[in-house]
């Protein structure tokens, strides 16, 4: 089942409302808007691709690359399961990743996006043991 995206304003009680439609087969120019928007959100390495096609690769606030695939998310794609991995190939080869798939209303993935996973390389418990031991003296200070 192919599905085009088609993208027009449409026009709801005078306004405009401008839509985005996904699929299998959206390429990278129909990828970027979302993945813009989560790479400025979080502002990790961010990518993503369709089914069917490749997708992007933005770091730093830039796309780097609009004909990218990485293993982890043509993993995600063939699953249909989030994967928190440190990949042995590609761009991000020993770097933490998580990617999740993009799923339609039946559930069949048609999409996955990822990110550089900063926070799987750092030490929470200790992190926080940390904070509670500065607080304790912050406390004991101020008596």
């Amino acid at each position: 089942m192919a599905f085009y995206p088609i993208r027009y304003p449409v026009i709801y009680g005078g306004e405009n409302i401008i839509s985005l439609s996904l699929s299998e087969d959206s390429g990278p120019e129909d990828l970027e808007a979302i993945a813009i928007a989560v790479h400025s959100v979080i502002g990790l390495p961010t990518t993503i691709r369709s089914l069917k096609r490749k997708g992007l690769r933005l770091e730093k606030g830039k796309i780097l690359d609009r004909d990218y695939t990485g293993p982890v998310l043509e993993e995600v794609l063939k699953t249909n399961k989030i994967a928190h991995e440190v990949p042995t190939e590609g761009v991000y080869r020993g770097k933490h990743v998580v990617v999740a798939p993009i799923r339609s209303k039946d559930g069949k993935v048609f999409a996955a996006l990822g990110i550089v996973d900063l926070l799987a390389t750092i030490d929470l418990p200790s992190v926080f043991q940390e904070y509670m031991s500065v607080m304790e003296e912050v406390e004991d200070a101020k008596k």
